[in-house]
């Protein structure tokens, strides 16, 4: 015979239905339907995973954490996003902003320059392909002139 799945009474079965109604993703709502199951009508995990159309491990592991956590457990960011930097938005900003005036000038700044400068401000070494994408996220690109207009005539050849 099968465990029984239960969860912990963190919440009511009505602030649970709010919960379910609110959510502010599929995935989420489908974690608070799963704690649902397990608090009103408690069943092997199997039976919920099968009424709630997600499988038996996912069942368990937000009965887990839910029963450890409450309702933090469910309510998490989710997927995605950017969570581990070295600097905010904001402040990788005003980084760059910092490197503008040589460019106005008419100077090059070199990724190299870059590299160095934000190693200087981090305090410990980085690997390049972290400035390149620093540059890309802030939209930094090489800007140089065209070698030769698309539609210039070619030379020694005449419009006739």
């Amino acid at each position: 015979m099968a465990r029984v799945s239960r969860v912990l009474p963190h919440l009511s079965t009505a602030e649970i239905q709010v919960k379910i109604r609110t959510a502010k993703n599929f995935r989420q709502q489908q974690k608070w339907i799963i704690v649902y199951n397990a608090l009103v009508e408690p069943r092997a995990a199997a039976s919920i995973a099968l009424h709630t159309g997600t499988t038996i491990r996912t069942v368990h592991q937000v009965i887990s954490e839910y029963n450890r956590k409450g309702a933090a457990a469910i309510e998490t960011p989710g997927k995605g996003g950017r969570r581990k930097s070295y600097l905010s938005q904001e402040e990788e900003k005003a980084f760059l902003l910092k490197l503008e005036p040589p460019a106005h000038k008419g100077e090059i700044t070199t990724k190299a320059e870059v590299k160095a400068a934000w190693e200087q401000q981090l305090g410990h070494k980085v690997h390049k392909s972290t400035v390149y994408r620093l540059l890309q996220r802030h939209q930094w690109h090489k800007i140089k002139p065209r070698l030769r207009y698309p539609k210039a005539e070619e030379r020694g050849t005449s419009r006739i």
